[in-house]
């Protein structure tokens, strides 16, 4: 009786995995309408979930400061801004969604995580909000353009383009204070150029 339990339940997490890898592959290099943008990072896009006729898309490897959502909750430093940007490119845009290769395809909130790429641009739309200092660089989590959107923050940080021109540390998100800045990084974000 215990080894038919132990087989079941292999069983049941062959078929649960099977299930959750299913969906990803018919997202994996689709060409979808972006319907609605929630925020700078987050978008929902014209293809069915489950019983929804949209999918929530969580932009990976960056993180867009957050836009007030709902009565008593206040807007970070840029978050209008960035969420504007994101509605302006995208929105009623058709996008093509590029997946992490060896990543679950989803995050504790269900969202599909993924690199958004419009028509014939060069780079992914992760990457613009980077080089135009609309998000921080997301260091939390491995992903196969970490070295590359390290890199794009930087550029925008150097420059002072967008929440670079002037984020102090404590307007940062709780994460990327927690993970610190090197002293020439404090020094840029501390005193702005009077150039």
């Amino acid at each position: 009786m215990v080894a038919g339990l132990v087989v079941l339940s292999i069983l049941d997490r062959q078929s649960s995995a099977s299930r959750r890898s299913a969906p990803a592959d018919r997202y994996r290099g689709a060409q979808t309408l972006v319907v609605h943008v929630v925020d700078g990072d987050t978008i929902d896009v014209d293809l069915p979930d489950g019983r929804s006729p949209r999918t929530r898309i969580r932009l990976w490897g960056v993180d867009c400061p957050e836009i007030a959502h709902g009565a008593g909750s206040a807007a970070a430093h840029f978050g209008p801004e960035a969420a504007e940007f994101t509605r302006r490119a995208l929105l009623n845009r058709i996008v093509t969604l590029e997946l992490e290769p060896v990543r679950p395809p989803r995050d504790r909130h269900g969202r599909l995580l993924a690199y958004v790429r419009l028509p014939n641009a060069e780079e992914t739309f992760n990457e613009t909000l980077l080089r135009t200092g609309h998000a921080y660089a997301d260091s939390r989590f491995a992903h196969e353009f970490r070295g590359q959107f390290a890199e794009a923050e930087r550029d925008a940080r150097h420059d002072r383009r967008g929440l670079w021109r002037d984020v102090r540390p404590e307007q940062m998100p709780r994460w990327r204070r927690a993970a610190g800045l090197r002293g020439s990084e404090r020094k840029s974000i501390a005193a702005p150029d009077r150039r």
